[in-house]
């Protein structure tokens, strides 16, 4: 067979096996790195768990409850209950709005913008109720208490004069925090392992993948599709160096080929 037939024949077996993957070879590949993987997310955790212990400054939250339905605004001066429910939306947008997070800003002067006020802070309504919960975020947990206490209070007052009500009435202040909100170290130490673990693996994997290299007799059938009808005997230390090459391609490693025929 000439070399022209051999790289044709080749070329034509690698196109139809290009997708076929030896499941089981790749998992004994991984099995075989398994010490090299476990240090790599190890490692991943440690370099994540030291990033979030020291790099990320903590933040602290404090929350604060308003009842938005009043003495003149009960359920029964209302049309229903989708009233009410609209009524709660309506004032989730008023406790973020520009007058209210602006003359929090300037009462307390603080140093940023009410846009970056308006970050700090989260509106929740539990379902089915008529409460509005303010959260505020802060480094400082006691500044995140005395954050959320004001924009309550100035958007109760904000509120009644815009709508002509009696102001809502809040049935929970804020409470300074004694442990902070974020991060999670351990979260992020356990995320900095999966991820490296993984990226170590898909990097074996890779390498397995490219890897055919010819070695021995089964690599001419499997990737030239020949029969090997005699080989050539090894000269002293050839054979240490056929067993390093074969060695070498199971870690993943690639290998020149031996002399084969």
């Amino acid at each position: 067979m000439t070399d022209n037939q051999t790289n044709t024949t080749a070329m034509r077996l690698a196109e139809d096996d290009e997708i076929e993957i030896d499941l089981l070879a790749l998992l004994r590949d991984l099995l075989s790195h398994w010490l090299t993987i476990l240090a790599a997310a190890i490692l991943g955790g440690v370099i994540a768990f030291c990033i979030s212990r020291f790099a990320i400054t903590p933040q602290f939250r404090s929350t604060s409850s308003m009842y938005i339905i009043s003495k003149e605004t009960t359920l029964s001066s209302l049309a229903d209950l989708q009233m009410g429910s609209q009524l709660t939306q309506d004032y989730k947008v008023i406790v973020t709005s520009r007058p209210v997070l602006q003359a929090v800003v300037d009462k307390l002067g603080l140093p940023y913008s009410y846009k970056s006020l308006k970050g700090k802070l989260s509106i929740e309504n539990p379902q089915n109720t008529r409460i509005l919960s303010i959260t505020a975020q802060d480094p400082d947990p006691a500044m995140a208490c005395t954050i959320v206490d004001e924009v309550a209070e100035t958007a109760s007052q904000y509120i009644a004069d815009i709508m002509e009500l009696v102001p809502p009435k809040i049935i929970e202040s804020g409470e300074v925090a004694t442990q902070k909100s974020s991060p999670s170290n351990s979260r992020n130490a356990l995320i900095g392992a999966v991820a490296f673990g993984f990226l170590i693996c898909a990097y074996y994997c890779i390498i397995f993948m490219l890897n055919d290299t010819i070695v021995n007799e089964e690599d001419v059938t499997k990737y030239l599709g020949l029969s090997v009808l005699a080989s050539v005997p090894f000269r002293e230390g050839e054979a240490e160096i056929l067993k390093a090459a074969e060695k070498k391609k199971k870690d993943g490693g690639k290998s020149r080929a031996k002399k084969k025929k």
